[in-house]
């Protein structure tokens, strides 16, 4: 038999902290807004083609940061903690 008299306590976490790395729904928005909001960007600095493109394709990337941040706020985005997590459709 072992003797247990020795052992070190244990210190554990509450709970176990998500490892979703990202793959939330605020995550997914914001992300393809800045690639489509680059892409048009990257298209304006072609000739020929109106500039005013890429400002509108920077304004599409400030647009998608913000759509992100106020949906990661609602709590589409990674738990914080004290926060409860909302699960999305996909139920990740």
């Amino acid at each position: 038999m072992t003797d247990h008299s020795t052992a070190e306590p244990t210190y554990l976490p509450e709970a176990v902290p998500p490892t979703n790395h990202g793959h939330t729904l605020a995550a997914w928005t914001a992300m393809t807004g800045v690639i489509l909001g680059a892409l048009l960007a990257s298209l304006g600095c072609l000739p020929g083609v109106p500039f005013a493109l890429f400002w509108a394709g920077l304004a599409v990337v400030v647009v998608s940061c913000v759509v992100g941040l106020v949906m990661r706020n609602m709590g589409y985005g990674q738990p914080r903690p004290g926060m409860p997590a909302r699960q999305d459709r996909a139920g990740h």
